[in-house]
């Protein structure tokens, strides 16, 4: 495999993992709401999503899905039905203050790490969109090792990102503007990320 496909490879993903989604809106909320540490553990969460639909689909999940399309329906499912969960408790604690950060985190960071896993493997369509780039990019005779460097890269670029957004939206400022705004921004956060959880389960 060469260097330029793996480069293509970093890209393509990089730019997948740029464009909004319900993990940037979770992050965005998270960064504001729970502060800069709490946002990077579930930064470290949706890395660790993402390479796990990753190396599903180097399995061959993505041709499963294919073959079995009941069970990508199920997870589909599955998955849209969480993310309207989360929907629902965003606007349930629409009105409740922001908590106090500088005391003890209102999320451990184990908890913000599961959190942004699951949140991110909530998105069977993401085992389905790194085959497609696996298949066109990835010989089925890549070494081990260049498979690993893959789901590295895939693990970094997805951290990475949200870490940066994590920064962005934990300043002063932001959280400023967030408190002020509190009740309709998570009411209009939440409404978004129950339309991710119906275009996910639907569509």
């Amino acid at each position: 495999m060469t260097g330029a496909a793996i480069l293509s490879i970093a890209l393509i993903h990089l730019a997948a993992a740029m464009s909004p989604g319900p993990s940037f809106v979770v992050a965005v909320r998270t960064a504001v709401s729970e502060g800069f540490s709490t946002a990077v553990a579930l930064a470290i969460g949706f890395g660790l999503g993402a390479v796990l639909w990753a190396a599903a689909a180097m399995a061959g999940l993505a041709l499963l899905f294919e073959l079995v399309p009941q069970m990508f329906l199920a997870l589909k499912l599955v998955g849209g039905a969480f993310l309207v969960f989360i929907a629902i408790q965003m606007w349930r604690y629409a009105k409740d203050p922001l908590p106090d950060t500088s005391a003890l985190p209102p999320r451990s960071k184990a908890s913000a790490i599961w959190f942004g896993f699951v949140t991110f493997a909530c998105n069977p369509k993401t085992a389905v969109f790194f085959g497609a780039v696996f298949v066109g990019l990835v010989p089925a005779d890549t070494p081990l090792g260049i498979r690993a460097l893959l789901l590295a890269i895939i693990f970094t670029n997805e951290t990475i990102w949200y870490i940066v957004v994590a920064r962005l939206f934990s300043m002063p400022h932001a959280r400023t503007v967030y408190a002020r705004l509190k009740t309709g921004i998570d009411r209009a956060f939440g409404s978004l990320i129950a339309l991710f959880g119906l275009r996910i389960a639907l569509f």
